[in-house]
């Protein structure tokens, strides 16, 4: 009688119903004998039969630092299914040195960052939040003026990685002019795309609306700063759905004050929220959200979807989809 291989979920406890509804409970435990209760990052040591024993995770946000004491804990783990984004959060040296498999649902997350990416797109080219804004202050209907749009217009992508690329794709919908910045990518794929690839400061010259997709590495800190900003189209939009790290905020919010004509649409900040008293609470050209561009809600369950796909698969001996490399994880977000 064969026996199924043992898994346990560990994330925050308030992300299991999240991620993994009751139907992607029932695929895991169809193919794992789940152990209980559920381990998050502060009880796990309390359970040392159960991570003895387990050969994969099933986890998401909440995950344990995997270092070489939880390791040790694990001696069986052979596989970790992340069912959220990044994997920076628990990714050590001494795990990749095990030899142990990660999936992420990195590009599941994607998903709706790309969609909110490009609703913002279409609204920052209508000017809609700056309508808005002067309807609320006015107390009346705006002054009207004619904005960009979309058709004929110029959208700029700061790096073609998962989420820049499926921007690009989807504004192959829109009459619109694509410029990208990527020092990695090669013409030929950037061709494929519909892009054209320009400097980092053309795209600031001469884009109605940048949409910010750069990792948060150490080469990337800070790197868009007061000659970029300051460069900007007259009336153009900043949109940051990526990290908040990339952005020199002190100058971003001195370009802000000076050229009320520009706006930045900042999901993301550095630290996130910003600190109190931030000018970027109350500068009228700043619209802030609470990095709600990835998944939420439902959107969630979509992640551990993609993870019971690839528990399938990995139980199948077929390719992984979704597996990532300790070289792919030091360029990722």
């Amino acid at each position: 009688m064969n026996t199924k291989p043992k898994a346990v979920f560990l994330l925050g406890v308030n992300n299991l119903d999240l991620i993994y509804g009751p139907e992607e409970r029932a695929c895991i435990a169809e193919l794992f004998d789940v152990a209980e209760p559920q381990l998050t990052a502060e009880n796990w040591s309390q359970h040392p039969e159960i991570c003895r024993e387990a050969e994969a995770i099933f986890s998401g946000w909440g995950m344990a630092t995997m270092n070489e004491a939880f390791l040790a804990a694990f001696p069986k783990l052979k596989i970790v299914f992340y069912g959220s984004g990044s994997i920076k959060c628990f990714a050590t040296d001494a795990m990749w040195e095990r030899g142990i498999q990660v999936v992420s649902a990195f590009r599941a997350n994607g998903i709706p960052v790309v969609e909110f990416t490009v609703a913002e797109i279409v609204l920052s080219a209508k000017h809609a939040w700056r309508f808005a804004a002067v309807f609320r202050r006015a107390g009346g209907h705006p002054l009207r003026y004619d904005p960009p749009g979309m058709f004929g217009s110029t959208v700029g992508i700061i790096s073609l990685g998962t989420i820049g690329r499926s921007v690009a794709e989807r504004l192959k919908d829109f009459e619109v002019t694509v410029l990208a910045y990527d020092p990695f990518i090669k013409p030929a794929d950037a061709a494929a795309l519909g892009v054209k690839l320009v400097s980092l400061e053309e795209i600031f010259t001469q884009s109605d609306v940048v949409s910010c997709h750069a990792p948060n590495l150490k080469e990337t800190k800070g790197m868009l700063h007061y000659k970029h900003f300051s460069s900007m189209k007259p009336d153009s939009t900043f949109i940051n759905t990526a990290r908040g790290a990339v952005v020199n905020e002190p100058d971003l919010i001195t370009v802000l004050t000076e050229r009320p004509d520009i706006w930045a649409i900042l999901d993301v900040t550095s630290p996130e929220p910003p600190c109190p008293g931030s000018p970027f609470y109350t500068l009228p050209n700043v619209m802030l959200t609470p990095h709600i561009a990835g998944s939420m809600g439902l959107e969630c369950r979509r992640m551990g979807i993609y993870m019971v796909e690839e528990a399938r698969r990995y139980l199948a001996g077929e390719p992984l989809q979704h597996g990532i490399t300790q070289a792919q994880a030091k360029i990722m977000a």
